[in-house]
């Protein structure tokens, strides 16, 4: 208590100077009509300056929100344009009801966690069992294609077996000339902008920057995309070539994915379950 009034005695002047000073402009803003206004209209921009700073910065803090809100409206919109692109065009089919007629559904998630720069490199979402995802399920993103199958489920997590692993092998296509071959990763490098694809028989003629998409051979649905062709053919000394291709996704920003449920996924299994085993 006795630092605070030898504080307050030491700068006196300043206080006094404060206080006066302070009551002056009260006194002529209360006063004159002029100054007053100016007070006012200076006061309401500087007022209105901070209110649109703070609504700027709650928009930003609300991002995540809306990013997952979107996401979830994407999935609802993926799933009725499969519903679409199923409707057999050569028959005369009113669909009333679309979700009971799609094969394909897809469920949002978040990415947690990722890896580009393993050998095999897996990512966690924030969706799991408790939300319908089941191993084994492919796995894409928005608008850019092909990102794994899911591999392990809990609860409310689930890790996926990226296409960044040399043990992925997806089966795709040429969009323009239907042929087909396989998708594998990390076979001669480890850059996760780029890929391969094997089995393409050598007198097919390969154009640059051809579209590859999923064949819909395998989990996929066909058409989902994949990447473009950077490199016409590396031999391998047979009837086949070996393509590069430049990946659509990158796999370093990766924060949403969708995952597919095929609703006739269980019943294919169980049919093929039954075919003898080729020996």
């Amino acid at each position: 208590m006795r630092n605070l009034w030898i504080f307050i005695n030491r700068y006196n002047a300043f206080f006094l100077f404060v206080i006066f000073f302070t009551a002056g402009i009260i006194l002529t803003v209360k006063n004159n009509a002029y100054q007053r206004s100016v007070t006012f209209n200076s006061t309401n921009q500087v007022v209105g300056h901070a209110y649109e700073n703070l609504n700027i910065f709650k928009k930003y803090m609300n991002l995540g929100q809306v990013n997952d809100s979107l996401a979830l409206e994407n999935a609802k919109l993926n799933t009725a344009l499969t519903a679409l692109k199923n409707i057999d065009s050569a028959k005369n089919t009113v669909v009333k009801d679309t979700a009971n007629h799609v094969q394909y559904t897809y469920l949002a998630a978040r990415v947690i966690k990722n890896s580009v720069t393993l050998r095999n490199n897996v990512i966690t979402i924030n969706k799991g069992s408790a939300d319908g995802i089941e191993s084994g399920m492919p796995v894409i993103s928005a608008g850019k294609g092909v990102v794994g199958h899911v591999r392990d489920v809990s609860a409310h997590l689930a890790t996926i077996e990226s296409l960044l692993n040399k043990d992925a092998k997806i089966s795709v296509s040429i969009k323009s000339t239907k042929e087909m071959g396989s998708l594998v990763w990390g076979d001669r490098n480890s850059d996760y902008r780029k890929a391969f694809i094997k089995d393409i028989s050598n007198h097919f003629r390969v154009k640059l920057r051809d579209t590859i998409v999923t064949s819909g051979f395998g989990s996929f649905p066909p058409g989902i995309l994949v990447g473009s062709i950077s490199n016409r053919g590396i031999s391998t000394g047979d009837n086949f070539l070996t393509i590069e291709i430049n990946l659509f996704n990158d796999f370093s920003t990766l924060q949403y994915v969708y995952v597919i449920k095929d609703k006739l996924a269980q019943e294919q299994k169980a049919l093929e379950s039954t075919l003898p085993n080729e020996q």
